[in-house]
């Protein structure tokens, strides 16, 4: 089990060094696309399915959300009876702008109502693009949902930025009232229960929730453990899409209200990126200062609800 892990990490860390830090790797050659040129979308294959089996983070996201309930197979997902739109937009190395722009508009043009989020990066080139693609989702109602990302980062640090956001910049106010951000839980509750890896930040994570040890669905029929704010993410959004589909008259930026103000709050220290030097209060590290709870949201949401 070692061994595993360490393989894991090695390919990682290798992946990283040859395609998303290798300024000459240039993937786009390949499918005969122009990246820095929005109007250009006749790229790609069309095939949205895993090419080989290791190909698995989409799959286990969606496990998380939606894996069929009770049926004495796997894992339950968070929400039942709900449609999973799969849109491949990031490569094995790093996630354009453009296509992170192209699929969230693709997604809204197609009728979802929840965009999870499970990438990142820490820079963007285009970035306008992508904050035109949020408003875009926002005007439609469409909520999305995204991952803080896995570096053990305070992202209020203007130095640690974190995108796809919702802000120009980490002191500026939100473009749009349509994105949370989550950071990820550990099992166990007290000074550990924030993942080592999560990123924080009082300003820039909205909420936390379960994130380490997840396991779900993988490609093939199978089932693995996995760590991440990629896991924590889906969550939320599984969350999310209940309360959508019990209490539709909600509309995202209602959604995104219940999810934070719902949650179970903590004022305890925890450790942070696993150093104990760098320990918080939980209410420190959040802007919500909580942990995601289903059964509140959705009282918090039939609360609401009534009154519309």
């Amino acid at each position: 089990d070692v061994l595993k892990h360490l393989n894991e990490g090695v390919k990682y860390f290798t992946e990283r060094l040859d395609y998303h830090f290798n300024v000459d790797f240039d993937g786009r050659k390949i499918v005969g696309d122009d990246p820095y040129d929005l109007m250009d979308v006749g790229y790609g294959d069309g095939n949205p399915k895993n090419r080989v089996k290791d190909e698995s983070h989409g799959t286990h996201v969606a496990g998380i959300i939606a894996a069929e309930r009770n049926n004495g197979q796997g894992v339950n997902g968070v929400a039942n009876n709900v449609q999973i739109m799969s849109i491949r937009a990031v490569p094995n190395g790093d996630e354009y702008d453009k296509d992170i722009a192209l699929g969230i508009r693709y997604a809204v043009d197609n009728g979802a109502k929840i965009i999870n989020a499970s990438f990142g990066k820490s820079f963007s080139l285009n970035s306008d693009w992508v904050f035109d693609a949020i408003k875009y989702a926002a005007a439609n109602d469409v909520l999305i949902v995204h991952a803080a990302g896995n570096d053990g980062l305070d992202l209020d640090d203007p130095e640690n930025p974190n995108y796809p956001n919702d802000q120009v910049d980490v002191n500026s106010n939100e473009i749009a009232d349509n994105v949370i951000t989550i950071g990820a839980l550990n099992g166990k509750y007290g000074s550990e229960m924030v993942a080592s890896f999560s990123n924080y930040g009082k300003m820039n994570v909205d909420v936390f929730a379960p994130g380490a040890k997840i396991y779900s669905t993988m490609p093939e029929n199978e089932y693995e453990f996995q760590n991440g704010t990629s896991m924590a993410a889906p969550m939320v959004s599984g969350i999310a899409a209940l309360i959508r589909s019990h209490y539709p008259k909600l509309s995202a930026s209602d959604v995104k209200r219940i999810l934070i103000e719902s949650g179970l709050s903590s004022s305890t220290s925890v450790i942070l990126a696993g150093d104990a030097e760098k320990s918080k209060p939980f209410d420190e590290v959040t802007k919500s200062g909580k942990m995601v709870n289903a059964y509140n949201a959705l009282i918090m949401a039939s609360n609401m609800s009534k009154s519309l």
